[in-house]
């Protein structure tokens, strides 16, 4: 073993001695082997939203892009991610850690433990307060793999929602803005999920978690509710070489469920089927979600939405999407008061270009349009609509968007 010369100094004088020299290099041999196996990633995440109208303050069905990211330019997300992948062994462990830092960290609403607390007592009714600061975790949960059968694969912790087509960072996904399914979605939770592989061709997951509606937050729990929880569950179907084109396709349908709110007895519960197909157009891929949610607004309430995804490689470095979306549902599922038609009915359309100008960056620019399809102008005005007012001015909203996310 080689030592370094103010080691021999030391040991000559007696405070050291060789025993507690090779521990030492034990100890940090331990921790490089760990480090060695954590993997850092993460990006940053910038846009530019120009609004086209007369008014952007209310944007019902919208998720992230907010009106305070309208008409100007903003830091969406950085992310930061610490991770040690299950490796093939029996008994793998590791873990995932994603941090987010900046507004969009805030809107995630996955905070717990800066100012605005959650299972606040003193809150009316004892509800959970949203989290401030610009600090959250998208997920953070060990990761452990009990070798039954084929494997099964657990997440301890706080992880994603099964159900949806679209994903909270947004390079994941095939644009920009949120669908309306992305909008009645369940977003995170904390608990157990477990996952095991029948097959290539057969998936299933399924998972226990905190209750608070929907309630995003780590560890959510309502007060006088905690027993009350959430079931998660995920199918999800792959097509095998054998399908030519197809191979590759799947089909997944999901369900998440529990007791909406503290005192509340119904249930709120999401159903979900999303497929994503290949198609013989060297490029072309296509996409469709499905969402059905019942008791979010208030109990007997519902919310539907349908998307159609398109995809096309056109070049190396020109990737083209298009998403059709269809939201309806109850009165204020989507986050207006309609006047006339009792109902929330919205559609939008959706199209983005991304060109790979420089290695590791996301650079695309999205074009949005949303269309009340009621006679209700839910959009626009300078003062944000309530359950029971509708202060929107607008038939329609149209936004421009630029993206720019640099991924390392």
């Amino acid at each position: 073993m080689k030592i370094n010369k103010w080691s021999h100094v030391l040991i000559g004088v007696g405070l050291i001695s060789m025993p507690a020299i090779v521990a030492a290099e034990e100890k940090m041999n331990a921790v490089q082997t760990a480090l060695t196996s954590t993997t850092l990633s993460g990006y940053v995440d910038t846009s530019a939203i120009l609004n086209i109208g007369h008014g952007y303050y209310n944007l019902p069905g919208h998720v992230y892009d907010t009106a305070d990211m309208q008409n100007g330019f903003n830091l969406d997300v950085v992310s930061l991610t610490l991770a040690k992948p299950l490796d093939e062994k029996e008994w793998a462990a590791g873990y995932n850690l994603q941090m987010l830092f900046g507004p969009g960290a805030t809107k995630r609403g996955t905070g717990s433990f800066i100012p605005g607390t959650v299972n606040n007592p003193s809150a009316a009714g004892g509800a959970n307060q949203p989290s401030g600061g610009d600090f959250a975790f998208n997920e953070a949960y060990v990761a452990l793999r009990v070798p039954v059968g084929n494997g099964i694969d657990f997440k301890v912790g706080q992880f994603g929602t099964y159900n949806g087509y679209e994903a909270y960072d947004t390079y994941k996904d095939p644009t920009w803005s949120r669908s309306y399914g992305f909008y009645i979605e369940s977003s995170a939770h904390t608990g157990i999920s477990g996952s095991y592989k029948f097959s290539d061709a057969v998936t299933l997951m399924l998972g226990v978690g905190n209750m608070a509606g929907f309630n995003n937050q780590a560890n959510a729990k309502y007060a006088l509710n905690e027993t009350k929880k959430a079931f998660l569950s995920m199918i999800t179907l792959t097509a095998p070489e054998s399908f030519g084109f197809l191979k590759g396709a799947s089909l997944s349908a999901g369900y998440t469920g529990g007791v909406n709110g503290p005192y509340n007895s119904w249930m709120q519960e999401n159903f979900y089927v999303g497929a994503s197909i290949p198609t013989p157009v060297a490029g072309l891929s296509v996409g469709l979600a499905y969402d059905y949610t019942v008791g979010s607004a208030f109990q007997d309430s519902y919310a539907q939405a349908l998307a159609g995804y398109v995809v096309y490689q056109a070049t190396e470095k020109l990737k083209l999407a298009a998403r059709a979306d269809f939201g309806w549902g109850s009165d204020t599922s989507y986050g207006y008061w309609a006047s006339t038609a009792g109902a929330n009915q919205l559609f939008s359309l959706t199209l983005n270009a991304d060109y790979a100008l420089w290695k590791n960056v996301v650079s695309r620019v999205e074009l949005r349009w949303d269309d009340c399809l009621t006679g209700d102008t839910p959009f626009g005005g300078t003062i944000a609509s309530t359950p029971t007012t509708n202060n929107g001015t607008e038939k329609n909203d149209v936004s421009l968007i630029l993206n720019i996310t640099y991924l390392f």
